[in-house]
């Protein structure tokens, strides 16, 4: 076993982005023109898919965790854009606001709801796959390093011992699982107790905002800086209400006495298919508040209960 002396602090590439959510333009065409137009740097085709291409498919579902999302009846973007620097997605960004659609930003493709390339009520979306966006600078000196939205946890780990063999960084267990998706989503890791969250240890960011703009920490401002470590990546916008399976959690403050204990094993046994992870709090956890990042449930919570 390992023994991690000493943390590194992850700056993250974070791309929030937001746009109207209407049009009534053929969306591709007028995309794809307004990209060349808004771009610092050529996009080859190669970068750009839409329903017409072959491989759209592959690559729309490439990274899918639910199957239910290739059926035919779910909504499909327009286009899907695979940018290969920085001023490719400010140039998104800025053309999906002047055509007047949504986008959706996918980094790992994580999320076992779709949300990352699934739209259920916008008809008209694009998504935006940041799967070249991965590189990472690894800077053992000063215990710190840059990473990439797109870099997923394995890489970082990787990057992370070639330089050190008593460095590590407290994310999860699932090497496949993207950063962006693991620091905004409030992601967590067998380090929690000692480190916290994965968000606790990010010091910096490089966002595009709504108006096209790359921002780091100290121009974004410190409440956006706040909001993009586990408080939702992708869409800041106005949520009404969402109809999804969910699994169910509870953040546990109290002891569970012994005896509750061997009811929830009777009553997983009597289940075709149960499961019940249980994650310990504590530690490192117990002294970081929601003020220092947007996720509630680190102090007073002992352990969280996820029921599959």
């Amino acid at each position: 076993m390992i023994c991690i002396s000493s943390i590194i602090h992850i700056f993250s590439v974070i791309l929030l982005l937001s746009a109207s959510l209407t049009s009534s333009v053929s969306i591709p065409e007028e995309i794809v023109k307004c990209l060349s137009i808004n771009s610092q740097h050529s996009i080859p085709s190669s970068a750009i898919y839409t329903p017409n291409n072959s491989s759209y498919p592959q690559i729309l579902l490439s990274r899918a965790q639910t199957l239910r999302f290739s059926e035919p009846s779910t909504p499909k973007p327009e286009l899907i854009f695979i940018p290969l620097n920085e001023s490719h997605v400010q140039a998104a960004v800025i053309c999906s606001k002047q055509n007047g659609v949504n986008i959706r930003v996918r980094s790992g493709g994580h999320d076992f709801e779709g949300l990352s390339y699934v739209s259920i009520i916008l008809k008209q979306f694009i998504v935006l796959d940041l799967v070249n966006l991965r590189s990472i600078s690894v800077n053992i000196d000063d215990k710190s390093a840059w990473v990439q939205v797109r870099a997923t946890l394995g890489e970082v780990y990787y990057r992370i011992a070639e330089k050190s063999n008593v460095h590590g960084f407290p994310a999860g267990i699932c090497s496949s699982v993207g950063v962006g998706g693991q620091i905004t989503g409030g992601g967590y890791g067998a380090l929690m107790r000692k480190y916290g969250l994965a968000a606790d240890n990010v010091i910096d960011a490089r966002i595009v905002d709504v108006k096209g703009r790359v921002l780091d920490r100290a121009l974004m401002g410190e409440d956006l800086f706040w909001a993009i470590r586990a408080g939702g990546g992708g869409s800041f916008g106005v949520i009404l209400s969402w109809f999804y399976y969910k699994s169910k959690t509870d953040f546990v403050k109290e002891p569970v006495p012994e005896i509750a204990l061997k009811e929830v094993e009777k009553r997983l046994l009597e289940e075709d298919f149960a499961v019940i992870v249980w994650t310990p709090y504590g530690g490192m956890m117990s002294k970081n508040s929601e003020y220092e990042i947007p996720f509630p449930h680190q102090i007073g919570t002992r352990f969280k209960f996820h029921y599959l």
